[in-house]
């Protein structure tokens, strides 16, 4: 029997693999944060609640740690950056026209600026002669402080929001993803209390890494067909 023509052929949507993606991006990031935690062999990250000498005095042992913290984190964010341009690249390829992919786009893209810019503001505080001016030092860090943590969180949970509802009334991934989903878009978006409300701090790190372990599975689910749509179960 003839094979069919080749025009019959499920189109298959062109874009790096979003799973892959979603691991480097996690990789990167995490290996960012080993020079600077106890296991890099020094004093850990200190905490915005922290005193300006303890904040002055990290900075002034770790300078090695911080740039190669902001190196790493700065890597990460490139390909969240492209994680985010082709799932909503795939959304449009398998038929959704609702704003929620715009909204992911914008989540994504915010996310994406606020972690490359807190890099380059650690990166900045690295260098001799920063750290000595200590009101500066507590400004830089409080800067890179929100955008790494209640704007990057709120940012991703945009993110998760707009791939999540229509991935959920559109069957793209199981059910259970978009579900996980939805639950820390609004986890990442209450941390945007954390800014006024100082104990809600703890949604941040909530928000940045069950997220990530999101991406991967939304990334790795997706489908690349349309034609994959119709083998997928109802629940």
């Amino acid at each position: 029997m003839a094979s069919a023509p080749a025009s019959l052929a499920p189109q298959r949507h062109p874009s790096p693999n979003l799973g892959v993606l979603a691991v480097v991006s996690t990789v990167l990031f995490c290996a960012g944060l080993y020079p600077v935690s106890p296991f890099g062999g020094g004093p850990s990250f200190p905490t915005p609640f922290a005193s300006p000498q303890i904040m002055v005095s990290f900075f002034q042992l770790r300078a090695h740690a911080l740039l190669l913290c902001a190196f790493l984190q700065f890597g990460s964010a490139i390909p969240l950056g492209i994680f985010t341009a082709a799932i909503v690249s795939r959304l449009r390829f398998l038929g959704v026209r609702a704003a929620g992919a715009y909204i992911a786009l914008f989540g994504g893209f915010a996310a994406t600026f606020a972690l490359m810019v807190c890099s380059m503001v650690l990166w900045a505080m690295a260098h001799p002669g920063i750290v000595q001016e200590t009101a500066l030092t507590q400004a830089l860090y409080f800067f890179s402080f929100g955008l790494a943590g209640p704007g990057y969180a709120v940012s991703l949970g945009l993110l998760m929001a707009g791939v999540s509802v229509p991935a959920l009334f559109g069957r793209l991934v199981p059910r259970w993803i978009a579900i996980v989903g939805l639950a820390l878009a609004v986890i990442g978006a209450l941390s945007w209390f954390s800014l006024v409300f100082p104990h809600t701090m703890f949604l941040i790190p909530l928000t940045r890494f069950l997220g990530f372990l999101w991406m991967i599975a939304v990334g790795f689910a997706m489908p690349t067909t349309a034609a994959a749509l119709q083998r997928k179960p109802s629940v």
